[in-house]
């Protein structure tokens, strides 16, 4: 009974007008959206591959949808628990500690490609032995649109930690939580393709969205004891979004720079 109240806010009627109708979790809403798209394109593209194995378009598509709801329900399930236990402070550190890794390691791997390159081929060669044995030990008793699924399913799982341990460092609404990472699900997936070219043209939002995680890793950190400093969430959003407008102003004016160079 003690987890069921767990949920119980996504169930409050009165909750969920509040949000819809706030300016400022919208605000919020909007800034996990954008957090979503930017941690997850490579995501989407590993789970889109993850499809390539089934031998009709429809299989891929249905496999997708199957992923995506299923994607939806283990949101659901993990926000709840995930709000509950964001306000033990060893979580809170715990967290912190892990997004500050997974900042250290972008930028790491960024100055030394050549050791992150290495590193993700032994991972890859690892896997490749690893699935080789899984199959020369056993026998399918799924079909394979049905081991696709839950493949994505298994990855979707993976790579959708990080994405709510950042909203909850951002909101304690799970309702807004929700919104945004199922808003964010489903503009990533359908959108991965705009994304990645856009990243393309602006190639700075990758690094962008790594330099947000370290702020929301810091963010957690403050409001351990003894300092127990929260900043308040429309003021992370509005960071947020200057954070990505001097990003863009940046790529633009490094551009310009560039062409007066050349001429």
């Amino acid at each position: 009974m003690a987890i069921l109240k767990l949920y119980t806010p996504f169930f409050d009627g009165n909750n969920w007008l509040h949000v819809l109708t706030s300016g400022k979790d919208w605000m919020i809403i909007l800034t996990l959206i954008i957090m979503e798209c930017l941690l997850s394109v490579d995501n989407a593209v590993v789970l889109a591959a993850q499809t390539q194995v089934l031998p009709t378009k429809a299989e891929k598509e249905k496999s997708l949808i199957y992923g995506l709801w299923g994607a939806y329900l283990f949101r659901f399930i993990v926000i709840g628990i995930g709000t509950y236990l964001i306000n033990f402070w060893e979580i809170k550190l715990a967290g912190s500690i892990y997004l500050f890794y997974l900042s250290f390691k972008f930028f790491y791997d960024q100055r030394h490609p050549k050791q992150a390159a290495e590193h993700e081929k032994e991972k890859e060669e690892r896997e490749e032995a690893r699935h080789k044995g899984k199959k020369k030990k056993k026998k399918h008793v799924l079909s394979l649109f049905w081991r696709t699924v839950i493949s994505i399913e298994s990855m979707d799982i993976v790579f959708s930690i990080d994405s709510v341990l950042a909203a909850l460092a951002i909101s304690d609404n799970p309702v807004v939580v929700l919104i945004g990472g199922m808003i964010g699900i489903l503009c990533m997936r359908g959108v991965a393709e705009i994304i990645i070219k856009l990243m393309d043209i602006i190639p700075e939002l990758q690094p962008m969205a790594y330099v947000l995680i370290g702020i929301i890793a810091l963010k957690l950190l403050l409001a351990l004891p003894p300092l127990r400093w929260e900043m308040p969430n429309t003021a992370f959003a509005i960071l947020v979004f200057a954070i990505l407008g001097i990003t863009i102003i940046f790529h633009f004016l490094r551009i310009r720079k560039h062409g007066h160079k050349h001429l």
